[in-house]
């Protein structure tokens, strides 16, 4: 475990916090993709509390992926309700709270590999295209990129669980 200085400790959580909220809200935008992707984060997080006793952790896990679960019902494609800003930033919230909790904040890099993902393409998109005026990706966030190269939504939420679920696999395996 790395112990951090109080005053560089509080500035790095601050930082992870906004940056996982606003990565999960990024990758909001397909129907069943942020909810989905986060349903897996969320139980592997769940998974890491099981083993390390931290059962308010487990019970918050449960929760939030039977909420997922019911809400993917209906947000499925075709979607007939919405996530929007709300529930993408509260779950991003929720998830980088829990690796908190756990003290494991960077363990988020390899469990949230999709948001991640999409927040880079994000940057690098608005860099590159600030400095050469073209463009890297057809549209960022990513899952834009490979909607407009002719995937279908449910092949994009799929492809993407499956990469989140083989990288949250990975990270239970490192801790």
């Amino acid at each position: 475990m790395i112990k951090l200085p109080i005053l560089v400790y509080i500035p790095f959580i601050i930082f992870v916090m906004l940056a996982g909220t606003n990565a999960v809200n990024l990758t909001d935008g397909i129907d069943g993709l942020a909810s989905s992707v986060s349903m897996i984060m969320i139980a592997t997080l769940s998974i890491i509390a099981m083993r390390q006793g931290v059962y308010e952790i487990v019970a918050l896990g449960l929760i939030l992926c039977g909420a997922c679960l019911g809400f993917l019902l209906f947000n499925l494609h075709p979607a007939k309700i919405f996530m929007g800003d709300t529930g993408s930033l509260f779950l991003g919230g929720a998830i980088v709270a829990m690796a908190l909790y756990l003290k494991m904040p960077l363990i988020l890099l390899i469990v949230a590999i999709i948001p991640v993902f999409e927040t880079i393409s994000v940057i690098l998109q608005v860099v590159y295209f600030k400095r050469t005026g073209n463009r890297i990706f057809k549209m960022t966030p990513l899952h834009h990129h490979f909607e407009l190269s002719g995937w279908k939504e449910g092949k994009i939420v799929s492809i993407f669980s499956v990469v989140t679920l083989i990288f949250c696999v990975i990270a239970i395996l490192l801790v």
